[in-house]
């Protein structure tokens, strides 16, 4: 790679991107997996063209029946926020100070990440559909919302922000998928548990990369990624299916209820949030990053001092006990 000097002059984030450029190129295969070798949802789901089609069918259903309603609420959920892979696709394309060639390193990146996340949706869609549980034209209704709301995260078209968020994101999904995966082996559903499993480590690697690309920007401008990383935790993390509702309702409204179901189970908590924070400030080594000038180290101090106090916020958040009805979700008899 080519020598950048430290401390950067502010607005050089082009500079800073070219120099990863090489990077992305050449350690994408550490992050990424052959097409060919990888699992895809055919692996997992029952098989029309064997005669034991419909009894996988109802084993699948038996299954499926036995899962709490909670945590089907949040498998919807969790699949709606996949399916919507169309926003997160165009947001990364507008990404300021980075080559938009096809041939070069984040568009190479951005079109195989996204292969790798098409396959989520996919997977717990057809799950879902298949499981009988699930209103999939209610579903349906709230992924076309999501898509068409889009979202706003606060990174703007910030390579640093975004990098940023996206590490954060990936860590969050890796947490959901996890837990959901648990979950679902403990109440009797191994395929399930074997898919958002699959789901689960796939989220895990990207957010590596991710996180790759920040280690080697903080080398180069750590004043500017740190700033970049500050903001962002000041104006919290939201997630992608933050606009989620349900026909006829406001937008917001149903990712409210899907969070709340998803604390109510611990899958996805206020001290997971803080967590999260804690990983991204020991992985980048934020307490030992140098050549930061003033901003950058009030930066630094905000971030290490900021775990304890939002620990100290979850600890007094209540959450609602009564479970939500959702459209999506049909009443069992």
């Amino acid at each position: 790679m080519q020598e950048l000097p430290l401390n950067l002059p502010e607005g050089s984030r082009k500079e800073v991107m070219s120099y990863l450029e090489p990077f992305m190129l050449n350690e994408m295969s550490e992050y990424l997996k052959p097409v060919d070798e990888m699992w895809q949802p055919a692996d997992f789901l029952p098989d029309a063209s064997r005669d034991t089609f419909f009894d996988e069918i109802r084993d699948l259903q038996e299954s499926a029946r036995e899962l709490p309603y909670d945590l089907v609420a949040v498998l919807v959920g969790d699949t709606i926020t996949e399916e919507a892979l169309p926003t997160y696709e165009s947001w990364l394309t507008m990404v300021e100070d980075v080559e938009k060639n096809e041939q070069g390193g984040w568009m190479r990146w951005v079109r195989a990440w996204t292969a790798e996340e098409n396959r989520h949706g996919d997977l717990l869609n057809k799950y879902l559909y298949l499981s009988g549980r699930i209103d999939m034209r209610q579903f349906e209704i709230s992924t076309q919302y999501l898509i068409k709301d889009g979202f706003d995260i606060g990174t703007g078209a910030d390579p640093y922000r975004n990098f940023i968020y996206t590490s954060f994101q990936e860590l969050a999904t890796n947490v959901s998928h996890r837990r959901v995966a648990g979950l679902s082996k403990k109440n009797g559903d191994k395929l399930l548990a074997k898919m958002c499993g699959v789901i689960a480590a796939d989220e895990a690697r990207h957010a590596k990369a991710y996180m790759s690309f920040i280690s080697h920007a903080l080398v180069v401008d750590p004043s500017e990624v740190m700033i970049a990383f500050e903001d962002m935790m000041r104006k919290k993390i939201v997630m992608p299916a933050q606009f989620l509702r349900e026909s006829g309702e406001p937008q917001g409204e149903a990712f409210a209820h899907f969070s709340d179901a998803a604390q109510r189970l611990n899958i996805y908590t206020a001290i997971d949030y803080v967590d999260i924070l804690k990983e991204l400030n020991a992985d980048w080594k934020i307490d030992q990053v140098s050549g930061l000038n003033e901003k950058g180290e009030k930066a630094r101090d905000y971030l290490m001092r900021l775990p304890d106090r939002l620990l100290r916020l979850a600890d007094r958040m209540k959450i609602p006990e009564k479970e939500y009805k959702f459209k999506w979700i049909y009443d069992q008899k």
